[in-house]
């Protein structure tokens, strides 16, 4: 076998390190859960981790999340496209008991197409397009072992292409989760989008799901591991993603959190890599 290419080298140690966090799961679980946390505001941002979450904030309150950056790179054949987006900010609105109003903007976006066989460089550039949403929690409890939620979504293109999509589009998602321990939770997230078609004119079907490990390692620090299939059946482009996933997350205080995520994809349709590294805050 020959040598691996860079792409298949980082799937081989992104994959490493996801085994070693799923065995340091299993091998800790029989240790015990960790202390429990003190009553406080309820704080549960939806990042770093690819799927959705049901948890919603409190009425009154407002959670702000923010990717400082995030960092995708496709490598394909005849062609290599990075894309970099930061200031990507999502405001979460308590208005219920178990509903929330979301508002999500992409301050700035920088997409970068390289053409290997011309040598030639497109660089676009631009912010991105607004997505407002409603999220419900259905079920579950401090202390309930399942818990269940449903989030409907549009988003209006206030950016331009390739940042935005050019049109809009809505979709609705369902996150449950299934606590097995105190430690350890399996969360499943299923999407349905009605997506903006690639030439920004009309929309098609998408949709996904997502399987994830959470691992809570203390009351400060948790670790997830996840994998993803996205079907994509935009015109003349019907495809199917496979991606991996490992984040962590550190709360220093019980209303701050720094966290970082790792992605690649699984098979040629997919991005080959993806950083995010951002944080949350509730006021």
């Amino acid at each position: 076998m020959g040598p691996l290419s860079g792409g298949q080298a980082m799937t081989v140690r992104i994959w490493r390190a996801i085994g070693g966090a799923m065995l340091a799961a299993a091998a800790l679980a029989g240790a015990g859960p960790a202390a429990a946390q003190d009553d406080g505001p309820r704080f549960c941002p939806t990042r770093p981790s690819l799927g959705g979450s049901s948890c919603t904030t409190e009425p009154g309150r407002v959670h702000v999340e923010m990717s400082a950056l995030d960092w995708q790179r496709d490598d394909q054949t005849d062609t290599r496209e990075d894309r970099i987006v930061t200031a990507d900010i999502l405001t979460r609105f308590g208005v219920g008991k178990n509903t929330e109003l979301q508002l999500e903007w992409v301050g700035y976006g920088r997409d970068r197409l390289r053409d290997k066989a011309a040598g030639t460089i497109e660089t676009a550039t631009g912010t991105g397009d607004v997505r407002l949403a409603v999220r419900q929690h259905l079920a579950g409890a401090k202390g309930k072992t399942f818990s269940a939620g449903i989030e409907g979504f549009v988003t209006l293109p206030s950016g331009r292409m390739p940042v935005g999509d050019g049109t809009w589009s809505a979709g609705i998602i369902v996150p449950l989760q299934y606590d097995l321990t105190d430690t350890i939770a399996i969360a499943v997230t299923g999407e349905a989008d009605a997506a903006a078609n690639p030439s920004g004119m009309g929309r098609h079907l998408a949709y996904s799901e997502i399987t994830g490990l959470r691992y809570k390692m203390t009351d400060q620090v948790t670790t997830t591991a996840e994998l993803a299939l996205e079907r994509d059946d935009a015109p003349g482009q019907h495809e199917t993603q496979a991606l991996a996933a490992l984040s962590a997350a550190w709360r220093p205080t019980k209303v701050v959190q720094l966290d970082v995520l790792v992605a690649t994809g699984l098979n040629r349709a997919a991005p080959d890599f993806r950083l995010v590294t951002g944080g949350a805050i509730l006021f």
